[in-house]
């Protein structure tokens, strides 16, 4: 007898063939059949207009944190993803030596927005070097697989210490001492080594990441160990400040490592038709015989504002700043006083140029349930004061502070130049393009994008009102067997027997993203946004049910995956 059996649904198997109604048999963890009328199972889930999929596989999420110290991945487990790759942009916490543990903890806070209070508490350091870390990793169970990579900026530190931190050239000794602790690394099961060059990426003491201007030398020796170990990929991110120059360093790492290269993609709204230049040179590598991916969003990258939030429009008022670090519940009592608001309302930006973007009312819009994320201009913080003949100011004000004064405000600050996700709709279409950048476990206090999954799935095979859909069996494979195949992972990704049962049980006609709200669940009581979405029946992790209609079964089969193994 199966140990599971899920009957009558539409079988959309991650290949990208036509979906189809059968029943599928589950025992010892892996597909045991596909067909009509399987005999009864132990367990079994009536499927009949439900869509049967493979579990979403994410290539670019940060729980390298989470993962030490909870058995959930959650949000993005809540949004049927049942593989997780960690350790991208370069940031992580291994190798480490004991009194380096504040300088990782002090680079993650400031790249990822996690706070160094929930991270110096949280995480148990019971590891040195890389494989220790993936060993600690293994000795625990998740509701999801785990998979790592080699993060250069941990690389850098152990290595160089504080003249990695400062970004001093790397001598040829050091080199060599990266390469292999990149082998040792790929060689104990991780999926590739990672790396960022962007100068968004900063500490929290203000310094920009270790590893972004890394000499050709430094990252061509590493590339030189990932060929001889002949595993995993290199994971880059850049600004691309000179395109040209940038895309042509990682054509040549491609060729010296003959590994395949995955790089974020997003359209940046100083420079609308970039990502085209940047795409139209990724497909000249790939025809040329190199293996260059571009990682890139479903949706806006997007900041979310609110007063409970990191982020509000009037965090750089002075008068604000008195307040800010006021509790929740005074804060609010404050901000709602007449005579303060008329005060703050009157006072100018006093904060760092870049932050100014929080007071772009034209490209600000309310933040609704559902959520909107690609809302027209005439619902923006501008357009709604224009008409109401107030500023903008005082609109989003009174926004925020109405009701129980956890409103949100939405900031799309990449891939909506025009106002819309056409741009988005090209990406999604191009060959070598993966689905990606959900960034689960980051940016807790400023966005929840690890939706982006389910979103994937309801707005750009079902809900988009402007431009064409795409199909679901399409949609499916995006998020299944194509991030599977690209990493190296050929159990699973796809419906077929043999191969690992991670399924969903979708309730597609009534899938619907629920507004992100705070939680305080993190270690020392930290807060972080979460997303949930309505319409997963079931989530199956290696034949296991982990949850039911988005609550856990506290089945937890989820393990560490170790590339090659």
């Amino acid at each position: 007898m199966s140990s599971l059996v899920i009957r009558n649904g539409t079988i959309v198997d991650g290949s990208g063939d036509d979906p189809y109604e059968a029943d599928l048999a589950v025992e010892n963890g892996r597909i045991a059949a596909i067909g009509k009328n399987l005999s009864k199972g132990a367990e079994e889930i009536d499927a009949r207009g439900k869509l049967v999929t493979p579990g979403f596989v994410d290539v670019h999420t940060h729980y390298d944190a989470q993962v030490t110290w909870s058995d959930r991945l959650s949000p993005s487990t809540w949004n049927g993803v049942t593989t997780v790759l960690l350790g991208n942009c370069g940031v992580g916490f291994a190798p480490c030596h004991a009194h380096q543990h504040d300088l990782l903890i002090n680079l993650m806070e400031g790249v990822e927005d996690i706070p160094e209070v929930v991270l110096s508490e949280g995480l148990p350091w019971n590891w040195h070097s890389f494989p220790d870390y993936l060993d600690a990793l293994a000795r625990r169970s998740y509701d999801a697989d785990v998979a790592a990579q080699v993060p250069h900026a941990a690389l850098r530190v152990y290595v160089m210490g504080e003249r990695g931190a400062n970004r001093e050239p790397a001598t040829e000794r050091d080199r060599q001492h990266m390469a292999q602790l990149t082998t040792e690394g790929l060689k104990a099961g991780a999926f590739g080594f990672s790396t960022s060059r962007t100068l968004n990426h900063k500490a929290a003491d203000g310094r920009h990441i270790p590893t972004v201007r890394a000499e050709e030398a430094e990252l061509t020796t590493i590339a030189h160990a990932m060929r001889d170990a002949g595993m995993g990929w290199l994971q880059i991110v850049s600004d691309f400040e000179d395109q040209e120059e940038e895309i042509g360093l990682f054509r040549r790492l491609a060729r010296e490592s003959r590994r395949p290269v995955t790089i974020s993609l997003l359209q940046q709204h100083g420079q609308p038709d970039g990502w085209r230049t940047l795409m139209g040179r990724i497909d000249e590598a790939n025809a040329e015989g190199l293996r260059i991916t571009a990682q890139i969003r479903s949706r806006p990258t997007s900041v979310l504002l609110g007063l409970e939030l990191s982020q509000n429009p009037f965090i750089h008022r002075p008068s604000y700043k008195q307040i800010a670090r006021l509790p929740f519940p005074e804060r609010l009592a404050r901000l709602r006083d007449p005579v303060f608001r008329a005060r703050i309302l009157a006072e100018s930006f006093d904060g760092p140029a870049r932050a100014r973007r929080i007071e772009r009312w034209d490209r600000m819009y309310p933040f609704v349930d559902p959520p909107e994320y690609e809302p027209k201009a005439e619902s923006s913080i501008a357009a709604r004061a224009a008409r109401e003949g107030r500023s903008p100011e005082e609109v989003a004000y009174d926004l925020l502070v109405e009701g129980d004064g956890r409103n949100m405000l939405y900031l799309p600050v990449t891939n909506y130049a025009s106002g819309n996700l056409d741009v988005v709709a090209e990406m999604l279409a191009a060959p070598n393009t993966l689905v990606g950048l959900g960034d689960g476990g980051a940016h807790v206090g400023i966005m929840c994008d690890a939706t982006a999954t389910s979103y994937t799935l309801t707005h750009w095979t079902r809900d988009r009102s402007s431009g064409s859909l795409f199909p679901v069996a399409w949609a499916v494979k995006r998020l299944t067997s194509d991030n599977a195949r690209e990493m190296g992972l050929h159990d699973r990704g796809v419906l077929r027997p043999g191969l690992k049962a991670d399924i969903n049980v979708l309730d597609y006609d009534n899938m619907r993203l629920r507004r992100p709200e705070v939680v305080y669940d993190l270690p020392a009581g930290g807060k972080r946004l979460v997303q949930r979405t309505e319409g997963f029946d079931a989530t199956v992790v290696s034949g296991e049910i982990v949850y039911r209609h988005g609550e856990t079964t506290g089945a937890l089969p989820g393990r560490l995956v170790r590339a090659g193994r």
